[in-house]
């Protein structure tokens, strides 16, 4: 990874995609047509997202967006989620200084209330020190579906509308 800094203007950010979404999904098809354990694609699929930031760190976006666990998610078996659990847990302590270090700012992004409460302070732990990087941001969707969207979608429209940044009469 390079560090870089996003305050360029628009003739020097080129005409490339400034923000980029990966749904990251078939780890554990993957990894059991391997003859491997569904948890070993998962922990495959931290190697792939090392990548997918550098990448985006080098190509100066200005944010990338991973969708890593989505609320149908927790219909898995429970060994399972629990092993992603661990598995966040791992990638969070040992990803955010090498995020931070490169100008990364990381956002956990969905509903983490369903989370335990250890995880939500190592969410919130790196989320304070990555908060003020101006490089890449680095949104990673953790149960977020569908449904959440739309409400979150909903109550930031009321709070435009609030502050009076919305006209109904238009």
């Amino acid at each position: 990874m390079s560090s870089n800094n996003h305050n360029k203007t628009d003739d020097q950010q080129g005409t490339g995609p400034r923000h980029v979404a990966i749904i990251m999904d078939g780890n554990g098809r993957w990894a059991k047509n391997q003859g491997k354990l569904r948890i070993s694609g998962h922990k495959a699929g931290v190697k792939s997202v090392r990548r997918a930031v550098s990448f985006a760190v080098s190509n100066n976006l200005e944010s990338l967006t991973l969708y890593a666990f989505s609320s149908e998610n927790w219909s898995r078996p429970a060994q399972e989620v629990t092993a992603l659990m661990e598995l966040f847990v791992w990638a969070l302590d040992s990803e955010v200084k090498s995020l931070h270090k490169h100008n990364v700012r990381l956002r956990i992004i969905g509903d983490i209330s369903r989370f335990s409460a250890r995880i939500q302070e190592r969410i919130r732990r790196s989320e304070s020190l990555t908060e003020n990087n101006d490089g890449l941001t680095l949104n990673i969707a953790a149960n977020y579906g569908g449904r959440w969207d739309i409400i979150e979608g909903v109550k930031s429209w009321l709070n435009r509308f609030r502050k009076g940044y919305c006209d109904l009469t238009k």
